[in-house]
Parts: C-alpha cells; sequence; structure tokens
C-alpha cells in the first residue's frame, strides 16, 4: 500500500507575522552600553564625578534609560515619548524584566516640548529623533526647553549623521540572527532640507516585514545645531566624532573631542552641550 510522508515546514523564530518590531529595532539600531559609556566617560571628565541622572527625549522603548539604570547603583532615569504605544510596550518588555530597579524609572507621556523637570545630570536626544523639527523655531524651542532642566554641571547631548550620503537615496542592508534590517533613504529636498527614510526587516522564510518605520525629517547639520544651541542660551559645545576602522573603513564606536574633521562619504558624531 502506498504511503505519504508530510514535509515538516521550518520554523523559524522571526517571520513578519510573528516579528515584534521594536524588539528588531532594539537589536539592529541600538547600542544603550556604548551610550551609557561616552555620556560617562564625557561628564566625569567635566565635572570629576559619574552622572546619576538622566532623562531620555524621544524615549521610545527606553531601553537606554534601562540600561542606564542598571549601569551603576543609585541611577535613575525619566524617559519621554509622546506615544502613548510604545510606551506600554517599554513598560511591559522593559521594566518590567529590571525587577525594583524599575522603580527608578519613571516614563512620561508627554511632547519633549513640554518637560522641563526634574533637572538631571544628562539629557539627550538619541537616534537623531529631534530631525522631526523640520523649522528652525521649533527646534530653538526644544533646546529652550532643555536648558533649564539640567543640573549644575549637565550636559545635553544629540547625535547627528551627515556626509555627502547622507543627501543620497540608498538602500543599506544588515544581516542579524534570525532577521536582515534594512535602511532605505529616499530623495533628500535640497530646498527644505527634508528626507523621509524607512526601516524594513526581512526574515529567513521571505516574508517582509515592510516600513516598521517611517521618518520624515529634516537633514540638520552640524554647525546650524551648534549655532542653535547657543541661541538657546547654552554657554558651549563640544563635538565628538566617530574614529575609523583601518582594516575595515568604518566607525570603530571611539569618539573624540575635535575641532576638525575629515568629511567622509558618511559619519556619525555627537554633540555636547553645557548651559
Amino acid at each position: 500500500m502506498p504511503t505519504t510522508t508530510t514535509k515538516k515546514r521550518k520554523k523559524y523564530k522571526y517571520t513578519a507575522r510573528t516579528a515584534d518590531k521594536h524588539r528588531l529595532y532594539e537589536i539592529s539600531v541600538q547600542c544603550p552600553e556604548a551610550d551609557v559609556d561616552f555620556l560617562d566617560e564625557v561628564y566625569r571628565e567635566e565635572n570629576g564625578r559619574r552622572p546619576l541622572t538622566l532623562m531620555e527625549d524621544f524615549c521610545g522603548t527606553a531601553l537606554l534609560s534601562k540600561t542606564w539604570v542598571e549601569s551603576l547603583e543609585g541611577r535613575s532615569a525619566v524617559g519621554v515619548d509622546i506615544d502613548p504605544e510604545v510606551l506600554a510596550w517599554a513598560r511591559q518588555h522593559n521594566l518590567r524584566r529590571m525587577g525594583l530597579r524599575a522603580r527608578n524609572v519613571e516614563l512620561i507621556e508627554k511632547s519633549v516640548l513640554d518637560v522641563s523637570a526634574p533637572q538631571v545630570d544628562v539629557r539627550v536626544a538619541f537616534n537623531f529623533s529631534y530631525s522631526l523639527f523640520h523649522r528652525r523655531s521649533q527646534l530653538l524651542e526644544y533646546f529652550e526647553v532643555v536648558r533649564p532642566s539640567l543640573a549644575p554641571g549637565g550636559m545635553f547631548v544629540l547625535d547627528l549623521h551627515g556626509g555627502p550620503e547622507a543627501q543620497q537615496e540608498t538602500v543599506e542592508k544588515k544581516t542579524f540572527p534570525g532577521f536582515k534590517y534594512v535602511w532605505e533613504q529616499g530623495p533628500f529636498n535640497p530646498v527644505d532640507a527634508r528626507v523621509t527614510c524607512y526601516i524594513h526587516f526581512e526574515f529567513p522564510d521571505r516574508s517582509r516585514l515592510k516600513r516598521a518605520f517611517v521618518y520624515d525629517w529634516r537633514l540638520w547639520n552640524l554647525m546650524e545645531l551648534r549655532e542653535i544651541l547657543e541661541d538657546a542660551g547654552f554657554s558651549r559645545t563640544s563635538v565628538y566624532w566617530e574614529g575609523t576602522d583601518e582594516e575595515t573603513g568604518e566607525g570603530d564606536g571611539v569618539y573624540t573631542r575635535c575641532d576638525t574633521a575629515e568629511n567622509d562619504p558618511s559619519w556619525i558624531a555627537y554633540i555636547v552641550a553645557w548651559p
């Protein structure tokens, strides 16, 4: 009697149907341990001690706030985001795993334009999130809100990217265990300096999570940001430039204070501002 066999379906850890876009973002985009190390180093160089309090603007899943609090006993963090859905995700997936230390993380559902307290040692706007402000007046208002929220000796830190490739249409892919991260950069409009970017995720079963994240940004340049910070009342700013790995030619994750830098095709830097 003839028999038939049923081919077993291959199980994948991630598929477009089952994947959590917020978790994939954390894996593929963020490196909070490196951010905490950088903030520690710069603040300690300035003040002779380690910072204890952090405000994370546009915090999303609050992964940086979580990492900050877990990095040193006595640390606390405030995460600010206008999106209730992502804050609910943060509470369920990140704060819940912290145990009692979750008491040291406060999440605020507000616009960053409306939060000027409490005073903290460090306030940050990472992942180019402030780029959603398209007009100079909006960004100036934001920086004016940030400045009085900094405690004595406090600092405000932005990351930014630039270089010729920042103004070019491009698609870049990076492979992670179980999925591919895809960065798609649309046309740059030189009239208003706006660009729309997308993050997609691709999976081994050939499914795709298309436009998991969409960004409508103004591409601010470094000097513009420093001038607006000065107009907002910050006393001084410094630029920290990423070094280059000699073997790969890619960024090495090491940031050094500089006054001049080479305009690589694509670069990442931090701006640190003091009140």
